[in-house]
């Protein structure tokens, strides 16, 4: 890869992180939440493609799936400071009492622009990681590239020649692998409760609705055509079954559950250990 086009990766994963990180104070998405009385946020082109597939995600899985989760992730310690600490009972509480906000009572869409009234805390961790990886890939291509893999820290995206074998790492130990997935021109990706977990039953998997982490499933892995729809699948597995979400969209995956039980999609090409 030559420096130019170095450049320019790195450039497209800066504007990236500086307009949905809710890590950085300088984000758009962090003005978002410090807007006390809300307000008309202007967004980049590429949202547009990005909040559609979290209309569809919030739909397919009735609301488990929904990018304000960012502030019940926060109460739980989850937060720009990583903390992991949970906050106290009364602050919960004061949330509680105002009112769950939604994705689709909360947001008005104009175009590129979000328009808000009130504080709104936006986490785009179940779909952004992929999102980014395809538009990574989009830089590849046009510069004449065909053949590569780009790893999004567990988000996989394979382009031409052979079939590529991606292990599937245990969930608990990451020295063992349950199966083999052979990728092959599609996206892997993958999410567990167990790499960002803190405290008793505390991890980054919440179902939006409830605010709660999920418990039942440990682990899911997601093969799609884009890694964004791969990536976010792999979070509406936890919450949503199979069938309902192929009524929507083109999918292989692997389930792992918490008594270690594993199920797979008759689609799914690869091999289980298990």
């Amino acid at each position: 890869m030559g420096a130019c086009l170095r450049a320019r990766i790195l450039e497209r994963v800066r504007r990236f992180d500086a307009t949905y990180s809710r890590f950085r104070p300088d984000s758009l998405v962090s003005r978002i939440a410090a807007a006390h009385d809300g307000g008309r946020f202007d967004f980049p082109e590429d949202s547009i493609k990005l909040f559609a597939l979290y209309d569809c995600l919030y739909t397919a899985t009735e609301g488990a799936v929904d990018p304000l989760v960012g502030r019940q992730l926060e109460l739980l310690g989850y937060d720009p400071s990583y903390s992991l600490t949970p906050a106290p009972e009364e602050v919960r509480a004061a949330e509680r009492a105002r009112g769950r906000t939604t994705w689709v009572t909360d947001v008005v869409r104009d175009g590129t622009a979000l328009v808000t009234r009130r504080p709104l805390v936006i986490d785009v961790g179940a779909v952004g990681k992929g999102y980014l990886v395809d538009l990574l890939s989009a830089i590849l291509r046009e510069a004449g590239h065909t053949r590569f893999v780009i790893d999004g820290s567990g988000d996989l995206l394979h382009a031409g020649g052979r079939t590529f074998r991606v292990g599937l790492e245990h969930p608990f130990d990451p020295k063992r692998v349950i199966g083999v997935a052979h990728l092959r021109d599609q996206a892997l990706c993958a999410s567990g409760v167990a790499r960002r977990a803190w405290g008793e039953g505390l991890h980054h998997v919440l179902d939006a609705r409830t605010g709660v982490p999920v418990g039942g499933v440990v682990a899911t892995w997601v093969v799609a055509d884009e890694t964004a729809l791969a990536d976010g699948l792999a979070t509406a597995l936890f919450f949503t079954d199979m069938s309902r979400l192929a009524e929507t969209f083109p999918f292989a995956y692997v389930r792992m559950y918490a008594d270690g039980r594993v199920d797979r999609s008759p689609n799914f090409a690869g091999e289980l250990f298990t």
